[in-house]
């Protein structure tokens, strides 16, 4: 028999500013449990309070929804529409429909107390359900529950805290629960309340006062972040991993690279800390050679041979410009550095960043069958089955695809000018020349893909010399790269960008132009709409004298974010860029936190955001 067996990269430990972070994120009643969004969870102590339904017919009859997640597509499973999450989880409000059951749940704190009421919206099934409050403790945390006459004590060994109900309690003797709980026919609100008992109308009073006011997509976002954001017991950690139904399926969390700085991004819009944590968790799980992985899952396992888009420099920086708190850099810089140099000693080909797998790494992943083949260099793109690597040069030997890539390099030079700032902030001088200097070399470099012919950076097939005339979003990061002059970044707006033969349109911007063949597949990056590309290229805007194209990629972005969460409660993983859905396809997240950077977008143009273009401290666009 063979044990596979991951080996975990020893992590530097927590400086103190950054272990008072994951402290106060730690505490609390909040939806810590990755497993269920109906479940409370109080930090640290792992005391548990969960919400059940039983459906009560004579077909199905053992049916019972201890779970629920938002998102899940399988027949017959929950549908949740969420509501509004602070950032605290002082306020949390769903939807739920299952089995033709609906129900509504609310929580909130009052004090240190939680409180939740349960209401059944309707049913049309013939008997009504039985409504399930189950508690425990999680996480192996010590202390109990016990039922003890009308309500629940938790106890540790410093601790007790009473649970009361206002239902009526007629506990089913099928009920598939080994935990102390309460079980009652749903037929009227229930509320629920630690600390003291509390009537449903106190329960209603107290949620009415902190039910957030209506807002704009500052509002969304935080529901966003609120519901994406777990607690990782195995490493004691607040994170945000990009859904629950993708940390469930890989065992418990899962963080992809680019897509948790962007988390980073999104909390920043009102929870400093978690932005703090989403970034440096990311850092955190950077493997011995010194990258930072295209994922790490739980149980150790991470990708030892391949990166991801190197977003991690302009996020931190972006961070210290927002709050000025110079430990933040001083935490990030190393391993930021230690990230970039292994971009130049290990991905160089001809003076061009090209992708990659180092298949010689170990441990590998049992599960990872993409290690050392060209599709495990093209995850390091972040792209996965983009056109863009159709018929790649790939080379087995050295397990790179020799293709210049403008995309990569742009992300690359921009991680460069970002890590210069940070040293010179940090007085690091002989660093903040080597990284200038570096930046300098791969912009010298991106310049050369400049095709005149076109009016846009192509990439170049590195075997025969020649450039690719396939178009994507990341022809356009030379922008944010400042690799572009003046005149050059007008002709890539004007020419392709704002052309409805390639990108422009009702929605956008596709991840392939639309004149592509490979355009009318809309599938993942196959000509569908992803937040991340808008978000960056908005950022390359910045860069540049193009108010009016920022202005209406901004309006743009936030339709398109607008149309299903409106509309469903759906923050889409991508979206069809022909008919603004992403509900179109299994294969795109309904719950997946980076949709949200399309609300970002108008979030930063509308003046509410602070992200600070290099232009502001250089100077427009070379």
């Amino acid at each position: 028999m063979v044990v596979f067996t991951a080996v975990i990269a020893a992590q530097d430990p927590r400086s103190p500013e950054y272990a008072l972070v994951q402290k106060s994120l730690a505490r609390g009643w909040n939806t810590w449990d990755v497993y269920s969004v109906g479940a409370q969870v109080l930090l640290p102590a792992g005391f548990t309070i969960r919400v059940g339904l039983k459906h009560n017919t004579a077909l199905n009859s053992d049916a019972f929804l201890s779970n629920m997640l938002i998102g899940r597509q399988g027949k017959g499973e929950e549908v949740v529409f969420p509501g509004p999450h602070t950032w605290d989880g002082g306020y949390t409000e769903l939807r739920l429909s299952w089995l033709k059951h609906e129900l509504l749940l609310q929580t909130a704190h009052d004090g240190e107390d939680l409180v939740m009421l349960a209401t059944p919206i309707g049913s049309e099934a013939g008997l009504p359900p039985t409504l399930v409050i189950s508690t425990g403790v999680l996480w192996n945390r010590p202390g109990a529950a016990a039922k003890s006459g009308d309500h629940i004590e938790f106890s540790n060994a410093a601790r007790r805290i009473p649970v009361y109900w206002t239902g009526r309690d007629r506990p089913s003797t099928a009920m598939p629960i080994d935990t102390p709980y309460f079980a009652a026919p749903f037929q009227e609100p229930v509320g629920v309340s630690t600390g003291r008992a509390r009537s449903v109308d106190l329960i209603s009073a107290i949620l009415r006062r902190q039910r957030p006011a209506s807002g704009g997509v500052s509002r969304a976002i935080e529901s966003v972040m609120g519901w994406d954001t777990i607690f990782d017991p195995s490493k004691s950690r607040v994170i945000s991993p990009v859904s629950r139904v993708w940390s469930t399926g890989w065992g418990g969390y899962v963080l992809f690279d680019w897509d948790t700085f962007f988390a980073a991004s999104l909390a920043a819009v009102g929870d400093r800390n978690l932005a703090y944590a989403d970034a440096i968790e990311t850092l955190r799980e950077a493997t011995p050679e010194g990258f930072v992985p295209n994922y790490a899952r739980a149980d150790g396992w991470k990708s030892f041979d391949r990166s991801e888009p190197p977003v991690g420099a302009i996020t931190v920086l972006d961070l210290y410009r927002r709050f000025r708190e110079n430990w933040l850099l001083r935490d990030a810089f190393g391993p930021l550095l230690r990230w970039n140099r292994w971009w130049d000693g290990h991905r160089e080909q001809g003076g061009y960043l090209v992708l990659g797998t180092d298949a010689g790494n170990r441990p590998s992943d049992p599960d990872d069958k993409a290690i050392g083949t060209l599709q495990g260099a093209k995850y390091e793109s972040g792209l996965d089955n983009s056109p863009m690597y159709d018929g790649a040069p790939f080379h087995p030997e050295s397990n790179t695809i020799h293709l210049a890539d403008v995309g990569m390099m742009s992300l690359y030079v921009a991680d460069c000018d970002a890590l210069s700032d940070m040293a010179a902030v940090l007085g690091k001088v002989p660093e903040e020349r080597e990284l200038r200097a570096r930046g300098e070399r791969y912009r010298a470099k991106l310049q050369s893909l400049w095709d005149e012919k076109t009016g846009m950076f192509l990439n170049r097939d590195l075997d025969t010399g020649r450039p690719s005339a396939r178009l994507s979003p990341t022809n356009f990061y030379p922008m944010l790269a400042r690799a572009a002059t003046p005149s050059q970044a007008a002709r890539m707006v004007n020419e392709h960008l704002l052309n409805p033969e390639e990108f422009w349109g009702e929605w956008v911007i596709p991840s392939i132009a639309r004149s592509d063949p490979a355009f009318r597949d809309q599938e993942y990056w196959r000509g569908r709409i992803w937040g991340p590309m808008n978000y960056l290229v908005y950022l390359g805007l910045l860069n540049y004298d193009q108010p009016s194209a920022r202005k209406q990629l901004a309006q743009k972005s936030l339709a398109l974010f607008n149309k299903e969460w409106t509309l469903n409660g759906h923050v889409h993983e991508n979206y069809n860029a022909i008919t603004g859905m992403g509900d179109d396809v299994s294969s795109s997240d309904r719950f997946y936190h980076w949709g949200a950077l399309l609300g970002l977008i108008d979030h930063l143009e509308n003046g509410t955001g602070t992200i600070q273009s290099a232009a502001d401290d250089r100077g427009p666009g070379r």
